[in-house]
C-alpha cells in the first residue's frame, strides 16, 4: 500500500474535479480511516501505511455525497453531532444564532429553551452545553432526525436536560420560553441548489414553498405566543430574506434586529420581548 502521504497527493488531485476543499476533504477522510485526528494524522501518520478503508471512503466522495456522511460526523459551536442519511447537516452559518443568544443573556442565562426544527439537535444541545443550567425542548416532523438528537444528547450527556418530540412546529406546545432557536426550511422551491445538497439532503429540511417564506408564515403566531417576556427568539433566514421575515412580525410585541453569519451575511432574526 502506499504512504498516506503520497494517497493524500492523489486524493487531493482528484477531489479537486469537484467543488470543495479537497485537501481538507482528503484529510478528514484518511483520519477517519486511520480513526485518528486529523491533526494527529499530519503530525505522526504521514509515513503510514493506507489504510484499506480509504479507497472506498475517497470514492463516495467523488459522487458528492457530503463529508459529513461520509465519517458521520460534524462539529457545530462547541460540540460534535453524529448525522447521516436523512439528517439536516449543521452548519457553521447557524452559528449565529447561538451567538446571538449569549449576546442577548450576557452574564445571566435561560431557563428553558424551545429549538423548532430541532434535526440532529444542533442548536438545543449547543444551547444546553452553553448554559449548564438551561433545560430545553426540541421538536421536528422527522423521526429519523430525532433519533439522532436523542443519541446526541446522550453521548454529549445532556440527555437529562433535553426533551425531544416529534410534532409541527410549535402545535400542542405550552410555554413559555426564555429563548427560542429556530432554522427552518427556506430555500424557494425553484433555486439552484450544490448537488452535495440537492441529492443527499432531505428536501423537507430544505424547501419551503416558491418564496422559501411558507414555514415562516406557521412560525410567527406561534413564536408571538410562546416567548416568555425578556426572552429571546433567534431565527435563521436565507441572503436575502431578512425584511420579508421580519415583515411577519409586524405589530408584534418585540424588538427587532439582525445578526450576520461568519460570512458577513445577514441570517439570523433576532426578536427580543
Amino acid at each position: 500500500m502506499p504512504k498516506v502521504r503520497a494517497a493524500l497527493a492523489e486524493a487531493e488531485r482528484r477531489l479537486a474535479e469537484i467543488p470543495g476543499s479537497p485537501a481538507q476533504d482528503a484529510a478528514l477522510l484518511m483520519a477517519h480511516a486511520l480513526g485518528v485526528t486529523v491533526t494527529d494524522l499530519k503530525l505522526r501518520h504521514l509515513d503510514d501505511a493506507t489504510p484499506a478503508a480509504f479507497a472506498a471512503l475517497l470514492a463516495r466522495r467523488l459522487t458528492r455525497e457530503p463529508i459529513a456522511y461520509i465519517i458521520g460526523r460534524a462539529g457545530f459551536w462547541t460540540i460534535e453531532l453524529e448525522v447521516g442519511p436523512g439528517v439536516l447537516i449543521p452548519r457553521a452559518d447557524s452559528e449565529s444564532l447561538i451567538e446571538a443568544a449569549v449576546a442577548h443573556f450576557g452574564d445571566g442565562a435561560p431557563k428553558t429553551i424551545l429549538d423548532l426544527g430541532t434535526g440532529p439537535g444542533s442548536l438545543l444541545l449547543a444551547a444546553l452545553e452553553q448554559w449548564p443550567t438551561a433545560r430545553g425542548l426540541g421538536v421536528d416532523a422527522s423521526a429519523e432526525a430525532l433519533a439522532f438528537a436523542r443519541r446526541n444528547a446522550a453521548q454529549l450527556g445532556l440527555a437529562e436536560r433535553a426533551t425531544f418530540q416529534q410534532g409541527d412546529w410549535a402545535e400542542g406546545i405550552d410555554g413559555p420560553f426564555d429563548l427560542i432557536l429556530c432554522n427552518p426550511p427556506y430555500i424557494e422551491d425553484a433555486a439552484p441548489l450544490d448537488p452535495d445538497v440537492a441529492e443527499w439532503e432531505p428536501h423537507g429540511a430544505l424547501f419551503a414553498g416558491a418564496d422559501g417564506l411558507d414555514d415562516y408564515r406557521i412560525l410567527a403566531p406561534q413564536i408571538v405566543r410562546l416567548l416568555a417576556p425578556g426572552g429571546v427568539a433567534c431565527i435563521e433566514h436565507g441572503a436575502g430574506q431578512g425584511a420579508s421575515v421580519a415583515s411577519l412580525f409586524d405589530g408584534g410585541p418585540f424588538t427587532i434586529s439582525s445578526r450576520k453569519d461568519i460570512r458577513g451575511m445577514e441570517r439570523c432574526l433576532v426578536l427580543r420581548r
